[in-house]
């Protein structure tokens, strides 16, 4: 298996003593079976035989012979144990590790969503409670799990991702170890047992672990943490000021345009906006889409606002841009029918028309 890639994110030194927060190091990978899972044991075995005070917060070997060999002999913290009509359900116990204290502890599938009961609703939600406490914390994740990339690796390879991690927690990172596995290799490993029981090797190999599946996400992880990196700048400053407002309706498509307002702002190292023109009438179905589109643009670290329809749509978005020095803007095709659009006129237009200095980008519906 090839030496994993160690990327830095560079901290200014007088914050980190100042927070005492603990350090936060994800191992990342393209798909399951590239070895995170495995590296993190290995790196947290060392730290035990240097002497420090390290756990296994939370394992998930899914049977793997090399992920159970590489735990043996490593200390496991008990976990919490919910019960739900009749059934017991175990998860990470972030308030015993909290009152343990240990030095470093592995929580392994950062992107796993708690069962109803927990603390928290998240495991990387877990993983920031341990790091406000002082806990330095080793992590695994797939490339596909940030939010960022949903509909990214939907498009390429068919499967949409449910468990998500905000980009944001990528970013405030301490360290990103990048586990790289040429796709054959990772086909090899899969025809071998060391990742589905035999039944799901078929199957898999012919749908998710397909060559162009993989290919395409092992770009997409060198890509993504590469760029990661190079948006940390010496003085914590971004390299150029951008500044990217994505314009949304109430509708199904907002999150697409939402993420991809989100890349593109990651690309140019700048500010995310998004922002909606209050409906005429808020159904109960537009009102859910704008909370979910709230909780999408807090999750990439943007900025949600819902703007007042006094002169028109395309006039207040013309408006916003204006006053936060938009340098791109995002759009979607237009949903309207050409009906709608001579009453009313073509809100796109009128932003090309209106606005000067500023890139404007129309996403397809499709």
């Amino acid at each position: 298996m090839p030496d994993p890639i160690r990327l830095t994110l560079e901290r200014d030194p007088a914050e980190v003593v100042k927070s005492q927060r603990g350090t936060h190091r994800i191992f990342i990978g393209m798909a399951a079976g590239v070895g995170k899972t495995y590296r993190a044991l290995n790196e947290l075995r060392e730290r035990l035989e240097r002497g420090e005070d390290a756990l296994i917060g939370v394992l998930e070997t899914h049977g793997r012979r090399e992920t159970v060999a590489a735990a043996e002999g490593l200390p496991l913290f008990p976990r919490r144990e919910i019960v739900r009509g009749g059934t017991t359900i175990t998860e990470l116990d972030v308030d015993g590790l909290m009152a343990r204290k240990p030095y470093i502890v592995l929580i392994d599938e950062l992107a796993h969503s708690n069962a109803p009961g927990s603390p928290n609703e998240k495991r990387w939600q877990d993983v920031e409670a341990l790091r406000d406490a002082g806990i330095h914390v080793l992590s695994t994740m797939n490339v596909q799990h940030l939010e960022s990339l949903n509909d990214t690796v939907a498009r390429l390879t068919g499967v949409r991702v449910r468990e998500r991690v905000p980009d944001h927690v990528l970013h405030d990172a301490d360290e990103l170890v990048l586990i790289d596995l040429p796709p054959e290799d990772l086909r090899e490993r899969l025809r071998a047992g060391k990742i589905y029981a035999p039944e799901k090797v078929e199957q898999s190999l012919s749908n998710f672990f397909t060559l162009p599946n993989l290919t395409a996400l092992r770009e997409i992880a060198l890509r993504h943490v590469a760029q990661a990196v190079e948006m940390e700048v010496p003085d914590g400053q971004p390299a150029a000021h951008e500044v990217v407002v994505v314009a949304i309706a109430a509708e199904e498509t907002a999150a697409r345009l939402i993420r991809r307002g989100g890349q593109l702002s990651e690309r140019l190292h700048g500010e995310l906006h998004v922002v909606t023109v209050r409906p005429e009438r808020l159904g109960q179905e537009q009102s859910r889409l704008l909370d979910v589109c709230r909780e999408i643009t807090d999750a990439l670290g943007g900025h949600f606002e819902v703007l007042e329809r006094d002169k028109g749509i395309g006039a207040a978005l013309v408006a916003y841009a204006g006053r936060v020095h938009a340098t791109q803007i995002v759009m979607g095709e237009t949903s309207r029918s050409r009906w709608a659009e001579l009453l009313r006129g073509d809100i796109i237009k009128f932003v090309l028309r209106e606005t000067r200095g500023v890139d404007v980008h129309v996403i397809s519906r499709d």
